[in-house]
């Protein structure tokens, strides 16, 4: 079956994407602890039938060097599915997706919390899975640093399984609350996990039914190789960061081929890239709302970004219109540092070059100018096999995102590339896609699932 429209998420970022979105006049800056904000700003989004709202989290603050009025705007934010379960009441139709760290929570907690939001919203839940990458949040664990890489998605591969096996200690079917015969549910619909790996114990079950989608959606946004099998084993949607045409080919191509491997289906998990678009009637008017947008960067708050990117070491001390320097592997996010590197030689960039470059997308693709050149780098990819949508990353929260559906999407609906009605009901409806199945993802599970 060969996918032929876009799936679109719409990724709030607090106050926008680009680093200083905040003080920009079109953005509302007291938007990450402002509900009200983002009611608007969802139902904005499901107007206009994106698949999805996106929503990151950490836990902790990640940029300790920023000055307090910068480090407050970037993040200081709601707990995503507690600002998603609220959302859930003012929406009807568009996914609600939630970032939730492996690495500081148990699979019970998460489990439960993903299947509440989903029977909350009517079967729209999905979690974004990723594992935690600074030292900054270790330290609000009872550690001094974050987990070697290879120990962290150890530690994932197993959580994921166990969240999984606890959304399926339920039937379809298994609540009846039959009054007649004083019978609530069926004595054998529902069982037991019991799970003894090398991480986790859990008896089990779940204390909350089987969801409206059967489990909500499982999104994967690690890059790296046991982040892609993670991905290929278990997910639906992968949020990555590809600069060029041809590493988003080549991304694509590789993650499709290793689901193959657990017996999945290539159209049952889409790949959808951060792609930050700054739109204008004109190129002119377009680099004009970016240019204004560079202009308010701090250097300190670019120099203190960047550090993060490469995997948080301290920069401070290089030229900063020089070289990026060699630095050793990070064991944070890994992949991110290696697209940081690539792009500093690829485009010969200085260090202030590097943060000045990344200062809005932070990696991802960056398109700056008219709808139709940037619907065209979006058909493109889409037509190359390169992509199956794209979570769109305003510069700044509203305005970013209005210019997004007022000019962008007429623009993609005149192709035929976007949907201008929802089709069903659920985020999987929206995504075409089904769960993995749990014989196929798990053959000879070490952990015991």
């Amino acid at each position: 079956m060969t996918q032929d429209t876009l799936r679109l998420g719409a990724f709030f970022y607090a106050t926008g994407h680009h680093v200083a979105g905040w003080r920009h006049p079109s953005s509302e800056a007291d938007g990450g602890l402002n509900l009200e904000r983002y009611v608007g700003w969802a139902r904005r989004a499901e107007a206009a039938k994106f698949d999805l709202v996106f929503l990151e989290d950490g836990t902790g603050i990640r940029d300790g060097n920023l000055r307090s009025s910068e480090r407050t705007a970037r993040s200081a934010h709601f707990e995503p599915v507690t600002l998603l379960s609220a959302l859930a009441a003012v929406t009807s139709r568009i996914g609600l997706v939630a970032t939730t760290s492996t690495s500081f929570n148990e699979p019970y907690n998460v489990a439960r919390r993903f299947a509440s939001l989903d029977h909350l919203s009517g079967g729209r839940a999905g979690w974004n899975l990723v594992t935690s990458t600074t030292d900054a949040e270790a330290a609000n664990f009872g550690t001094d640093q974050i987990a070697r890489h290879t120990d962290r998605y150890e530690r994932a591969e197993e959580f994921v399984d166990v969240v999984l096996g606890l959304w399926s200690t339920w039937d379809d079917g298994a609540v009846i609350i039959d009054r007649a015969s004083g019978q609530f549910s069926k004595p054998d619909g529902f069982r037991p996990l019991n799970h003894r790996g090398k991480h986790f114990e859990v008896r089990g079950p779940l204390n909350i039914s089987r969801t409206p989608q059967g489990q909500p959606v499982l999104v994967q946004a690690g890059s790296s190789g046991p982040g892609k099998d993670l991905a290929a084993r278990t997910a639906e949607i992968v949020f990555t960061a590809n600069q060029t045409l041809d590493e988003a080919v080549a991304f694509y191509g590789d993650l499709k081929e290793r689901m193959g491997r657990f017996g999945r289906d290539r159209d049952d998990l889409k790949v959808m890239p951060g792609l930050f678009p700054v739109v204008g009637r004109t190129e002119a008017e377009a680099r004009a709302k970016f240019d204004a947008l560079q202009d308010l960067i701090d250097p300190v708050v670019g120099l203190a970004l960047l550090e993060r990117m490469v995997g948080g070491f301290d920069l401070s001390g290089y030229d900063p219109d020089g070289p990026v320097p060699e630095l050793p592997e990070a064991e944070g996010a890994k992949s991110r540092q290696q697209l940081m590197f690539d792009l500093a030689r690829r485009e010969g960039l200085t260090l202030r070059q590097l943060y000045l470059r990344i200062a809005g997308a932070r990696g991802h693709s960056q398109i700056v100018g008219t709808p139709a050149q940037i619907a065209d780098e979006m058909e493109e990819r889409f037509r190359a096999k390169g992509a199956d949508g794209f979570n769109i990353m305003p510069a700044t929260l509203p305005g970013g995102l209005d210019d997004f559906i007022e000019l962008v999407l007429p623009e993609l609906r005149r192709r035929g590339l976007f949907r201008s009605e929802y089709e069903g009901r659920t985020l999987r409806d929206h995504l075409g896609s089904r769960p993995p199945a749990r014989a196929a993802t798990v053959p000879d599970d070490p952990a015991g699932v």
